[in-house]
């Protein structure tokens, strides 16, 4: 790792956040025993706490689970408000092999490559363990971009086809221009670590005028081409067996659906003991809850 790509990866993780969300990760990383939480997502962007949080929590020690991350949903009353968060939970040292590319997972370096802040640690060992794994983020997405992205063009144009490539294995449906969206609104955050991410994964390239050009020989190229293919192969698998594994696992599931209809239709569910424990069971229950709730409001707006 060059010394430009480092103090700019502590400068982004070390952003300042809302003393609410940085309170939540406290708690959090506290309460998991963690080594540190990464705070990411529109929240970390708006500085608003309306929505859901999202975090990472990352635990010192081995992966226990094969399927990773554990993810769950929590309701926090902190300062006379309601604080909703989505939690990824696993292994540090998981995430940081992940961030290398050593794995066949895409999501965390192309989702990592993104913003985010360091904002608890258990001590500076593990702030630094953190902060090389996301530089490294930067540099396993920046070496896939340069082989799946244009022979020249500007900085934009790589993000953009690695971005496309990434939806495209990780099964996800996304919005058509997704990765634009991602660009505009980060583009402080991206602007310049083209480059600095390629100098620090040693890939040399030309730069004129605003055009990027790698300069990848043949065997490089295709190297890196034969990496991204195999994980492009088992990306939709993996992700449809972190989706079946979510179905049962996804602790709170109950609630994040509910809120997140009231959310967006003005409906509220009860949230049963039931149904927080059985949320896969208690589908077809809420379902005829939620058909007789419509009924009702279209009724009383006739």
């Amino acid at each position: 790792m060059t010394g430009r790509l480092e103090e700019r990866t502590a400068q982004s993780l070390g952003r300042e956040v809302r003393d609410e969300v940085a309170a939540y990760a406290r708690m959090l990383g506290e309460e998991a025993g963690a080594s540190a939480v990464l705070f990411y997502g529109s929240n970390l962007r708006t500085g608003l706490l309306e929505g859901v949080l999202d975090f990472y929590v990352l635990l010192p020690g081995e992966q226990r689970e094969k399927i990773w991350p554990k993810v769950s949903y929590r309701e926090w009353e902190h300062g006379g408000e309601t604080l909703r968060a989505k939690i990824a939970t696993m292994s540090l040292s998981k995430f940081a092999e992940a961030a290398r590319g050593d794995s066949r997972d895409t999501t965390i370096w192309t989702r990592f490559v993104q913003p985010s802040a360091l904002i608890w640690s258990a001590d500076e060992a593990a702030r630094d363990r953190v902060h090389r794994a996301i530089a490294d983020a930067s540099m396993t997405a920046a070496r896939f971009a340069a082989a799946l992205g244009p022979a020249s063009g500007r900085a934009e144009d790589y993000w953009r086809a690695l971005f496309q490539a990434t939806y495209r294995a990780e099964f996800r449906v996304e919005k058509a221009g997704r990765e634009d969206s991602i660009l505009s609104v980060n583009r402080e955050h991206f602007e310049g670590l083209l480059p600095q991410a390629w100098e620090a994964a040693g890939i040399a390239f030309g730069e004129d005028g605003g055009q990027l050009s790698p300069r990848l020989t043949s065997d490089e190229r295709k190297a890196i081409l034969s990496r991204w293919r195999r994980r492009e192969r088992l990306g939709k698998p993996l992700n449809i067996l972190r989706l079946a594994k979510a179905t049962t696992t996804f602790e709170g599931a109950a609630r994040y659906g509910a809120w997140k209809l009231e959310r967006h239709t003005g409906i509220k569910l009860e949230v049963t003991e039931f149904r927080e424990k059985h949320p896969l069971l208690a589908m077809p229950g809420a379902a005829w809850e939620l058909w007789r709730a419509r009924r009702r409001a279209a009724k009383d707006q006739r």
